[in-house]
Order: C-alpha cells, then sequence, then structure tokens
C-alpha cells in the first residue's frame, strides 16, 4: 500500500503539472480568438470568461490522456534514472506487479474522463450554445465599446463612440461610416452627431438608433461632389449581430440521447465518448513499458519516440472518427481497429520485448557499421 500511495502520488503531481500547462496553453489560444471576436464587435466582452469556463470540460477530456501518458513516462522516468525502481525490483517489485500499481490511478483519471466526456462537456457545450444565442439576439448597439473604432459586420459598417451613458442607453460624439452600392458606383455614408439613443418601433419591433443634432456627408471618395444634411434627428437601423460558433447539436445532446437516435454523426459522437476513457487505460499499459530507461541514457530517451507513438494513435482515432462523421462504410470497424492494434502492440511491449530486443542486437551485430570488424 505505501509503494501503491508512492507510485501514485508521482504519477498525479507529474500528470496535474503536465495537464495545467497544456490547459494554460490551449485556453491561451481560444480566448485570443475570443478577443478578436470582442474587438470586431462580435461578441460581447462580457461574456469571454464564462465561455472559456463552460469549454474547459471538453479541454480537459482530451488532455488528460495526454497528460497521463506523459506523467508515467516522467514520473518513471525519473525513478528508473535514480535507480529506485531498480531498488523496488530487488524487493520483490515485478513489471507485472508495477504495471498494475500504475492501472489505480490510471482507473482514477479514466472515470473522470468518462464523467466530462459522457455528462459535463455536453452539458458545458450547451451554455456556450446558449450565451451564443443570446449574442445572435443583440444588435450592434449591445456590442459598442466607448472610444474606439469598431467594424461591424453589416455593410461595412465602422463606428465610434465617445460616451456610453445611463447603463449603455445613451451615446455622445457618435460617428458612423457605411459602404453604400449606388448606379453611380460605391459610394461612402458618414453620420455625425452629438447625441443618440436606442429605440424601437412598436409595431414592426425594428430596432433603431436615433440620433440627434448632426450631419450626414455622403459621396464617392476621390470627388468633390459630396452632399451634406444637417439634422436634429435621423434613425439608423440596427441589425442583430451575427455570431457564428462550432457548436453543434450533437456536441450537446446527452449521451443516454445518443443511443435512441438514428443516424452516423449520432453513432460517430457516441463511439468518440466511450473511446476516451479507454484511451486512458490503453495509454497507461502502452506508457509503464515505455517509461524503462537505462540510467546512462537519460530520463527523456524515449520521451520522443514515445509522444510520436501516442500522436499516431491519436491522429487515428481522429481519421477512424471523421469517417464515421461522413457515414463511410466499415468506419466503426476501423475505428475499433485501431484500439486493437495498440492493443497488439502493448502486448508485444510487455509480453515479447525481449524477444525483439534480442533480434535487434543480433541485427545489429552483423550489419556492416564502419569502424568495426565482424568475425
Amino acid at each position: 500500500m505505501i509503494i501503491f500511495r508512492y507510485l501514485t502520488k508521482e504519477v498525479l503531481i507529474s500528470m496535474s503539472a503536465v495537464t495545467g500547462v497544456l490547459l494554460l496553453i490551449i485556453m491561451s489560444g481560444r480566448l485570443i480568438k475570443y478577443l478578436a471576436n470582442a474587438a470586431e464587435g462580435k461578441l460581447s466582452a462580457d461574456i469571454l470568461l464564462l465561455l472559456i469556463s463552460y469549454r474547459i470540460p471538453g479541454f480537459l477530456e482530451l488532455i488528460l490522456p495526454l497528460g497521463l501518458f506523459l506523467g508515467i513516462l516522467l514520473s518513471y522516468g525519473r525513478l528508473y534514472l535514480e535507480n529506485e525502481i531498480t531498488t523496488l525490483s530487488a524487493c520483490g517489485l515485478s513489471d507485472k506487479r508495477l504495471q498494475w500499481l500504475t492501472l489505480g490511478p490510471a482507473a482514477m483519471v479514466a472515470v473522470l474522463v468518462a464523467c466530462l466526456s459522457f455528462w459535463v462537456t455536453p452539458w458545458g457545450a450547451g451554455q456556450v450554445k446558449q450565451l451564443l444565442n443570446k449574442q445572435e439576439s443583440m444588435t450592434e448597439f449591445d456590442v459598442l465599446i466607448e472610444g474606439r473604432f469598431q467594424k461591424l459586420p453589416s455593410k461595412g459598417r465602422v463606428s465610434y463612440v465617445g460616451e456610453l451613458t445611463n447603463n449603455r442607453t445613451e451615446l455622445r460624439d457618435i460617428f458612423l461610416s457605411e459602404q453604400m452600392k449606388t448606379r453611380s458606383g460605391d459610394q461612402l455614408g458618414i453620420v455625425v452627431a452629438e447625441s443618440g439613443r436606442q429605440y424601437m418601433d412598436p409595431q414592426t419591433r425594428s430596432r433603431f438608433l436615433l440620433l440627434k443634432n448632426g450631419y450626414r456627408y455622403e459621396g464617392m471618395p476621390g470627388h468633390a461632389d459630396f452632399r451634406m444634411i444637417s439634422f436634429e434627428e435621423y434613425g439608423v437601423r440596427l441589425q442583430q449581430s451575427q455570431v457564428r460558433e462550432m457548436v453543434t447539436e450533437i456536441e450537446v445532446l446527452p449521451t443516454a440521447d445518443l443511443w435512441n437516435r438514428e443516424g452516423y454523426e449520432y453513432w460517430a459522437q457516441l463511439h468518440w465518448r466511450i473511446s476516451l476513457p479507454i484511451l486512458c487505460i490503453m495509454v497507461t499499459l502502452l506508457a509503464v513499458p515505455l517509461s524503462k530507461v537505462n540510467p546512462r541514457q537519460g530520463r527523456y530517451a524515449r520521451l520522443l519516440p514515445s509522444i510520436l507513438l501516442y500522436l499516431s494513435y491519436l491522429t487515428l482515432l481522429t481519421s477512424a472518427r471523421s469517417g464515421m462523421d461522413e457515414g463511410e462504410p466499415d468506419a466503426v470497424l476501423r475505428f475499433w481497429s485501431v484500439h486493437l492494434l495498440f492493443a497488439f502492440i502493448i502486448f508485444n511491449l510487455h509480453f515479447t520485448a525481449s524477444y525483439w530486443r534480442r533480434s535487434l542486437n543480433f541485427i545489429l551485430l552483423w550489419l556492416p557499421i564502419p569502424g568495426r570488424s565482424v568475425k
């Protein structure tokens, strides 16, 4: 029990460190994307942290298997380097026993990934979809930021508001420009006003920006025939904000509902969710023999080949899932054949590793290596 707690602690600490770094990198990339959308007026800055928070379960269900894999490689690589595994082996800890002890923390991670994949991630995707649906119902007025030029999605419109007051219901120092197509060519319309407020037509339910005390300029850039119109009140129709995000209905569906749906895209999502906890167990069985290094080689000797092997595993799974999404024949068989392929590799690593090592040494013995004479 003492050895189990010690090994579990080493694996989980390394896994947590790797997972935290990977999660920070992925969240930073997604946050930059959301900030760019907010700067363009496509998203409200108030919901950015909520969007990232609801996305975390989806990130973790993919990061945790990789974090577990690297955590085992790094922690056991250090134990081999410092001869701790050698000492434990001298005390009666066999390779088979080491593998069984490692399956303890792997089972905990697999249960966590299963909870994320089956329940938490679909719930988070549903919350993201609700937030984005609210953004769809917002107008350009709702995403304005004071003191900044913003390019709005409708008609190539650019806006500037000097000040937002009275809980964002009144505007001051307003500048609007938009591209207009006419028979004589593209023209530019510019509106400058002292103040403005939002107004809803009670009949059509359309919303307008009602401007006061300003000027409107219309003309073609590069020409002097601009028209200038002064006004006391001027209405600009506000269009709804168009937000597009890759949150499909299938991602939002609970796992129980996927069983009752007919369609290859639903089955693809179901098989993918089931395979993620299995992936945690598979990478654990793969990582333990790969973590065995010679102290003279260093703890990172097998890290790069192991990562390449894991990436091959995940790439093949993703490719087979894409085939299921497109309804290719025998795609389900190919998907689970990937797990069988790596189960065969794991079997060889555990039970025939010494045979392949002797065979490789025998082949290297007879190769014409420069500087060595073959007798």
